[in-house]
């Protein structure tokens, strides 16, 4: 467990013990239920003093300001997204949630339309939530690949290796080589890292502007995001070694990101580094706001 996997292990249960103990129905009116996960519901209510957290002899109850307005996957229209100004704004309130949670420690790990919740119809003020995957920076976890987008190229690379490893002759604590059990799938672990949010950020602000997702999968054989690799030239030396079997229209800019101003693209390339080392984070989004981030339409891509 890392120090601040055990710091706040050590809050949670300091707080735990300090939560006065209070009936909910005495101090809230329930108006409806708004939702429930894995940890928990979501209440609507109407809070008879300021709203503080505290414990029943059965739950932790937690009141905070509600977002009445939905999240942003229902005000993203298809094909065309949000406004320039109201994306540029939503992008700028959580890339700083995201830094704050970073500086903290924390990984979000689920950052989507259907995790940012409006607090106004206009989505001038956006809430970052859903904190069931968070995770302290560093901690091993097993690789979970996925189908979409704002999966990371990380994610594909583990799970090849998880793969390869499966079934294959592993080696015991006297360095002797040992057949491994047959269809048995051997768990990679990966380092939980911050730049898995900075991409997810940069789909998302794709997705803000354009109504749609740059590709379906991030998978190095899905057409879209394999010309993406090959716009941004991030392939590597085995690519160049090609030469004339590259297609001619390598460096041009791949198609689906040709609506984009130069310093929009710059900030999405930065964002969705292949590599996540080199993955900007997501307090760099202030620097290109302002600027248009969308060519206008009569401007050919």
């Amino acid at each position: 467990m890392t120090t601040a996997a055990r710091l706040l292990d050590e809050l949670c249960h300091l707080t735990a013990q300090s939560l006065e103990s209070l009936e909910p129905l005495d101090h809230f009116q329930v108006i409806k239920l708004l939702g429930e996960g894995s940890y928990g519901k979501v209440k609507l209510a109407v809070h008879k003093k300021r709203g503080i957290a505290f414990s029943t002899p059965t739950h932790y109850v937690f009141a905070q300001q509600p977002c009445l307005y939905g999240d942003l996957y229902d005000v993203i229209v298809p094909e065309v997204g949000l406004e320039e100004s109201r994306a540029q704004g939503v992008a700028s309130q959580i890339s700083g949630a995201l830094s704050h949670l970073h500086s903290l420690g924390f990984v979000h790990r689920d950052v989507k339309p259907e995790n940012i919740f409006l607090c106004d119809r206009e989505c001038r003020w956006v809430k970052l939530g859903d904190f069931g995957m968070v995770k302290a920076a560093g901690t091993r976890v097993p690789c979970v690949w996925y189908c979409s987008p704002y999966c990371t190229p990380e994610a594909e690379i583990a799970r090849k290796n998880e793969e390869s490893h499966s079934g294959h002759l592993g080696v015991d604590n006297n360095g002797n080589k040992q057949k491994g059990d047959s269809g048995k799938t051997q768990r990679i672990l990966v380092s939980v890292d911050p730049s898995t949010d900075s991409w997810a950020l940069g789909i998302l602000i794709y997705a803000m502007l354009m109504g749609s997702l740059p590709w379906s999968e991030t998978i190095s054989d899905n057409p879209a995001y394999k010309r993406y690799l090959q716009w941004t030239n991030w392939e590597g030396s085995a690519s160049q070694e090609k030469g004339s079997d590259q297609p001619e229209n390598i460096h041009q800019v791949a198609p689906q990101f040709a609506a984009f101003t130069p310093i929009a693209a710059h900030l999405l390339r930065s964002l969705l580094h292949p590599q996540s080392r080199l993955r900007g984070r997501p307090d760099e989004v202030e620097k290109y706001l302002g600027g248009a981030w969308l060519l206008d339409k009569d401007v050919s891509g």
